[in-house]
C-alpha cells in the first residue's frame, strides 16, 4: 500500500505547491496590470493572464462568496493560500507519521 500511497502524496503536495505559485503570480500580474507596469494588451501578457485566471478564479470565487465584502481589497487569493497550506501541512504530516 506504501508503494502507491507514499508517492502519490509527494504528487499532490507537489501540484499543490504549484498551484500556490499560479494564485501568487495570478495575483502579481493583476497588480501589475492595474499600476499600468505591463501592459495587458500584450499576447503574451494576455495569455498569461488567461491561463491562470482559468485556473485560479474557480477556487477563488466560491471563496469571495464566503467573504464578506471589503470594498476594494479582495482576500480570497490571502485565504486559497491559506488553504493550500493547511492541506500541504496535513499531507506532510500524513506521510511523516503514518508510513502505512
Amino acid at each position: 500500500m506504501d508503494i502507491i500511497l507514499i508517492p502519490l502524496i509527494s504528487v499532490i503536495i507537489t501540484v499543490l505547491n504549484a498551484y500556490w505559485w499560479a494564485v501568487v503570480i495570478y495575483v502579481l500580474i493583476g497588480w501589475l496590470e492595474q499600476f499600468g507596469i505591463i501592459n495587458r494588451y500584450n499576447n503574451f501578457v494576455y495569455g498569461v493572464h488567461t491561463f491562470l485566471f482559468r485556473i485560479v478564479e474557480p477556487a477563488l470565487h466560491p471563496i469571495r462568496q464566503l467573504l464578506p465584502n471589503m470594498g476594494g481589497v479582495d482576500l480570497s487569493p490571502a485565504a486559497l493560500i491559506l488553504v493550500i497550506w493547511f492541506v500541504e501541512l496535513m499531507l506532510i504530516q500524513l506521510r511523516v507519521k503514518f508510513p502505512f
